[in-house]
């Protein structure tokens, strides 16, 4: 196994749910944590926390992915408070489920400018840094639904599918540089994603509906299993599912 100690992992989305937990796992392993996201209170508190429980370094970026800018100064931000960018972890994302006869324009839009342009302008911020270290460690967060479609997904899906679609180009032109990639593809995780759903019809065919549920220790667990890996070993995809019962 790899050993953590004193790198670098960005984390995007960090304000909650997979990534606030996340940062605490790798944090866990000894690396310093730079915050990203747009709720710069909660991830003050999180840092806060990440110190205190972890005794690392810990630096908060309140971060935008939709602004090319916003991630192009992250990483500026965590190289000249760290010196390299050891781990990069696309995780911000949306999951804005419709049926498209409803017809929400807007929020396919904000789930394209998230999930997917959001991921292209971390790896655009990132790379150079990496390929120029000739090391580094760039983890995408899909979905299962990157995998399959289900009504009301279709949107959400192919916009994972896009994630996953880049994660494979990227191990592909990135093999012989030294630069790891790894696709994380949850299953039903229990975070507030699903709080953001505004399709009627989609709550309503939720409704009284059980669905068994992962956590986000469950994602953070495939996380660190992929970046504690020795140096040769490229983990290129984890899928992880809950069981039924």
């Amino acid at each position: 196994m790899e050993t953590l100690q004193n790198k670098t992992a960005i984390i995007t989305g960090a304000s909650s749910g997979i990534g606030k937990t996340i940062a605490h796992h790798l944090a866990r392993e000894g690396t310093n944590v730079v915050l990203a996201a747009r709720r710069s209170e909660k991830l003050k508190q999180l840092s806060q926390e990440v110190k205190d429980e972890h005794n690392v370094k810990t630096k908060v970026v309140e971060t935008d992915v939709t602004k090319k800018e916003d991630l192009e100064n992250l990483v500026k931000e965590t190289k000249d408070a760290f010196g390299s960018v050891d781990i990069f972890v696309n995780n911000a994302g949306v999951m804005l489920l419709s049926f498209l006869k409803n017809d929400h324009v807007d929020e396919w839009e904000q789930m394209v400018d998230v999930n997917i342009k959001g991921v292209l302008f971390g790896i655009h911020a990132t790379l150079p840094t990496m390929i120029e270290q000739e090391s580094g460690h760039v983890i995408n967060i899909s979905s299962v639904a990157g995998h399959e479609v289900f009504p009301s997904s279709a949107v959400y899906s192919a916009t994972k599918y896009a994630v996953r679609a880049l994660s494979m180009g990227m191990e592909k032109e990135l093999s012989r540089t030294g630069v790891r990639v790894t696709n994380i593809s949850p299953g039903a995780v229990d975070t507030e994603l699903t709080e953001h759903i505004t399709d009627g019809d989609v709550l309503d065919m939720f409704q009284g509906r059980s669905t068994e549920t992962l956590n986000a220790e469950d994602i953070a667990k495939a996380v660190t299993y992929a970046v504690t890996q020795p140096s040769h070993v490229n983990v290129n995809e984890v899928m992880v599912r809950p069981m039924q019962k």
